[in-house]
């Protein structure tokens, strides 16, 4: 992939990194919810479009990457038990995680038929 492409997604993955922290410190808006684990999985939705973001901005870390956005998650969910409006959830954590352990096997795999050729 030329870097002016990688630069493209380490641009957007920096802007969703903020984005999704600023978000996670807001007021909670009213959402219908479908399901009652709902946010859980609006968590691994999130932290997987990150990571595949993140491994297309820099495709060859992408076991510092997973490290990285799991101290992200836990920071984030520090900080929400520090406002008034939102909470800590350890819970919201594992989701998070769950959306990186899906990608991280695949990417692994990738990262690892891109190093044969």
């Amino acid at each position: 992939m030329p870097s002016s492409v990688r630069t493209i997604f380490r641009i957007l993955f920096c802007t969703l990194l903020l984005a999704v922290f600023w978000l996670a410190l807001m007021p909670a808006p009213n959402i219908a919810k479908l399901v009652s684990w709902q946010d859980k999985i609006e968590h691994a939705l999130a932290f997987a479009t990150l990571a595949l973001l993140a491994y297309a901005g820099w495709p060859r870390h992408p076991l510092r990457i997973a490290a990285g956005l799991l101290l992200y998650g836990a920071a984030m969910e520090l900080a929400q038990s520090q406002t008034r409006h939102r909470f800590g959830d350890p819970w919201d954590w594992v989701a998070d995680a769950v959306g990186l352990l899906v990608l991280v096997p695949l990417v692994m795999r990738g990262y690892a038929d891109s190093a044969r050729i």
